[in-house]
């Protein structure tokens, strides 16, 4: 969900007020106008839910079988599926900044090509960075993709608006 969340903050500061960020960064997410084939994980009864969350090996076993934890955890998992299950994509103007997308090489439920497909949503620089893993590579793979962040903000001029001028800086 934080992709989309990042996406669209960029898009709303692009298109109201001309601002974009120097380099933006989306995770293990499906390009938001690629049409997933996945199950609506949200309206599943609890214990296919948690199932599917096993499946996911995002959430670790002891908190799976928690029932007292799982029922506090339970609604904000939800509350996450649905928002970005029932996301509708608008289509819009391209965002001008490069844009990286991290992927999973093991993922089963976001492709390769839903990550390429992030590239129709951007004028600039594109990439797919693909990592060892499956949609939770992150656990594994922090430092690999905190380095690539910040190799990929390195290369990239910075722009500032700063009372109507435009600063650049290397």
């Amino acid at each position: 969900m934080g992709a989309l969340i990042a996406f669209e903050t960029a898009r709303q500061l692009y298109g109201k007020h001309r601002l974009s960020p120097s380099h933006l960064f989306v995770s293990g997410k499906s390009a938001p106008h690629f049409l997933s084939t996945r199950t609506s994980l949200h309206k599943l009864p609890d214990d296919r839910f948690k199932h599917e969350l096993r499946l996911m090996q995002g959430t670790p076993e002891e908190v799976l079988q928690n029932d007292e934890l799982m029922e506090i955890l339970m609604p904000r998992l939800r509350a996450d599926f649905t928002a970005s299950e029932t996301y509708v994509y608008r289509p819009g103007e391209a965002l001008p900044c490069p844009l990286t997308v991290f992927g999973g090489l093991q993922d089963h439920d976001v492709g390769i090509d839903s990550l390429h497909a992030w590239q129709e949503l951007t004028d600039g620089p594109f990439q797919v960075q693909l990592f060892e893993g499956n949609h939770f590579f992150l656990h594994k793979q922090e430092q690999a993709v905190i380095s690539h962040v910040l190799n990929g903000l390195s290369r990239q001029t910075e722009t500032f608006a700063a009372g109507g001028a435009v600063i650049r800086s290397r």
